[in-house]
């Protein structure tokens, strides 16, 4: 558990980092997606393209905060629960001693 805290402590840690697997259905649907905003950059000209790039950087803003959130939610969870493990009050019936 130490080497987890440290690891942590010097920010070597980074629930955020992650790699596509190949051939994953994720990696098909990036694919998907990056072929339609080709396709939308070329039908839409130079103003549209800003658009359409300003509509992904938005996009992508929503999916940071919502991947903190989330993460955060998680780790408040998984908290609860490891304190709910260490409660003695088990309700009716009880361990004998």
């Amino acid at each position: 558990m130490r080497k987890t805290l440290e690891e942590l402590y010097y920010g070597n840690i980074d629930p955020g980092e992650k790699q596509v697997t190949a051939n994953s259905r994720l990696q098909h649907v990036i694919h998907r997606v990056t072929e339609c905003e080709e396709r939308l950059a070329e039908l839409l000209g130079a103003e549209g393209c800003g658009t359409l790039e300003e509509l992904t950087d938005a996009q992508q803003e929503i999916n940071s905060i919502t991947a903190v959130e989330n993460f955060i939610v998680g780790f408040r969870l998984g908290a609860r629960l490891i304190m709910e493990c260490m409660d003695d009050n088990d309700g009716d019936i009880q361990e004998m001693r």
